[in-house]
């Protein structure tokens, strides 16, 4: 993880210290405190927290993971560290993470190549 995931980690972390031992990631209120969060009932507080964030779409846990892949693709670190990051063996399943770039995005990033330039000294015979 990198430095902000930490931050953002790290009142949690305080915060579960003071819970019964168990499951790093847990319920923190009513007669489950301290045990672990189902699957089913994370995916349902993210839903409504997209509801109420106004996300129509369908949305999963597993997505979050593909925010970090792209902010950092755009921020240029290469894909092959963005696979170890991912814990991906198939630089291919690292790819499918980073479609979400937007198709602008990539014209731009074209677009802003300098044009191909031929050194003089390439020895090009134009003569046949």
């Amino acid at each position: 993880m990198d430095r902000r995931a930490w931050e953002q980690l790290e009142p949690w972390l305080t915060i579960r210290a003071s819970l019964p031992v168990g499951a790093v990631f847990c319920a923190l209120r009513r007669p489950t405190r301290g045990r672990p969060c189902s699957p089913a009932g994370i995916r349902a507080q993210l839903r409504n927290a997209a509801r109420a964030a106004g996300v129509h779409r369908r949305f999963a846990p597993h997505q979050r993971r593909h925010a970090p892949a792209v902010q950092m693709s755009r921020e240029g670190v290469p894909l092959v560290v963005i696979q170890r990051q991912l814990g991906h063996a198939d630089l291919g399943i690292t790819s499918a993470y980073l479609r979400a770039i937007d198709n602008t995005e990539i014209i731009d990033a074209v677009h802003e190549r300098p044009a191909p330039m031929i050194p003089a000294t390439s020895g090009l015979n134009l003569t046949r």
